[in-house]
């Protein structure tokens, strides 16, 4: 049987800096052309072919989600992604005892655990599986296995143990992922601690033994999990650890993949992010080289727009779909160009009537830090997409944010 991936390395840090980011900063400091004098203001076009192109090149995550019923792999994918398991966007069944979830960021790939009184061998079911899988599209094959097992159980079944092989000659790397853990909280330092039974189911999977006979069971992390605590509210523990562990285990072309489908680290995204918006501050500097009146700085309206866009992608809004009609455009009219420059020119010191390098680049940098707010916002669900356009003014650049993006350029200069 081919294999659907060759098993990549486990890094023990982040790439702060991915491919993916470096050829962001490479397309976005070439300024787009000028528009004609006829041209009409800014539209929202050159935000949604951002935000397309960026979606295609950052590409889906795919995970293999592996449990029987009850495991709770529903509320592990929602508690990590934001996303119920039974709609994430297309759900059929591609064969028996496999389903395919899917939209433009995230795949889940939905095999179903053993089961007693199963006729076949669950291994052979489970090699049939991947064979399958194998002969889809590259944009669907599997980067993670997630292997959801109780936390109450004391050992791996046989045919859990043949499974995990299995995935593992496929060039799979192996998440046991133990679900619902009764943590208990130190009253005195609030450290939450699972019982010691499954702290010893853990230590067996670890390092697993049949009769004090070692046993090969090719897992690469174990790791405790719960989405609610025994109350049944909050955000449960041990998700962090699981992303993190994730993340470090898949191929090194779709860490951004995942970075975008999560919903658990902010800090990613904005590493993601942050280096879209300096990019695009300056391609912007570069566009104001000549300095331009007032009335042209409708020049630097594609430039932020791009970068918006992007910055859209790496927050995985649909902001197209979301906002009302027109309201994509006349965000763009308000927080672009000329019209930042109108509001700012007159109370920077020395700068008249004209926008230069230095206010392209302020006027671009704070503005994408405050988008940047914004997708935060709405992405944690704090923010109503329906308000956004009202709610702009909150995270528009001040003039104290702009003065102080120019300061930082003059000092970073040699």
């Amino acid at each position: 049987m081919p294999r659907l991936r060759h098993l990549p390395p486990a890094p023990n840090q982040l790439q702060h800096r991915s491919d993916n980011q470096q050829k962001d900063e490479r397309e976005m400091t070439t300024a787009p052309d000028e528009p004609a004098d006829d041209a009409p203001g800014p539209d929202d076009q050159p935000f949604i072919e951002a935000n397309s192109r960026a979606k295609s090149r950052y590409g889906r995550f795919n995970l293999a989600i592996v449990g029987g019923t009850g495991v709770g792999k529903s509320s592990l994918v929602n508690a990590v992604f934001g996303r119920d398991l039974a709609k994430v966007g297309k759900g059929l069944p591609v064969t028996r005892g496999v389903h395919y979830y899917h939209d433009e960021s995230l795949g889940i790939w939905d095999l179903e655990g053993f089961e007693i009184g199963s006729r076949d061998a669950p291994a052979d079911v489970l090699r049939e599986h991947l064979k399958t899988i194998s002969d889809r599209s590259a944009v669907e094959q599997i980067s993670v296995v997630w292997y959801c097992v109780l936390s109450h159980a004391d050992r791996l079944t046989k045919p859990d143990i043949d499974m995990i092989r299995e995935l593992h000659a496929a060039g799979l790397p192996v998440i046991v992922v133990l679900t619902k853990v009764d943590w208990t909280k130190s009253p005195i330092t609030g450290k939450r601690t699972a019982p010691l039974d499954t702290e010893e189911f853990r230590r067996w999977l670890e390092n697993p033994v049949d009769d004090k006979h070692p046993i090969d069971v090719p897992i690469q992390r174990v790791i405790l999990t719960s989405v609610r605590d025994r109350q049944g509210k909050g955000k449960g523990h041990g998700l962090g650890e699981l992303v993190t562990e994730t993340l470090a285990l898949s191929p090194e072309n779709e860490k951004d993949a995942f970075r975008i489908a999560q919903r658990l680290n902010l800090p990613w995204k904005r590493e993601m992010a942050r280096p879209v918006i300096a990019a695009a501050a300056s391609a912007a500097a570069a566009a104001a080289a000549v300095p331009v009146p007032v009335a042209d700085a409708a020049i630097l309206a594609p430039i932020q727009l791009t970068m918006m866009g992007r910055i859209a992608a790496i927050y995985d809004l649909e902001l197209k779909a979301m906002l009302s009609a027109g309201a994509l455009a006349q965000i763009c009219v308000q927080i672009t160009g000329q019209a930042l420059a109108r509001s700012f020119l007159k109370l920077i010191p020395g700068a008249g009537s004209v926008v230069g390098a230095g206010v392209a680049f302020a006027l671009t940098a704070a503005t994408g830090e405050g988008w940047l707010r914004l997708c935060e916002q709405v992405h944690t669900g704090k923010l109503d997409p329906d308000k956004i356009s009202d709610s702009w003014g909150q995270y528009a650049p001040t003039f104290l944010e702009v003065i102080r993006k120019m300061t930082e350029k003059r000092i970073a200069k040699p």
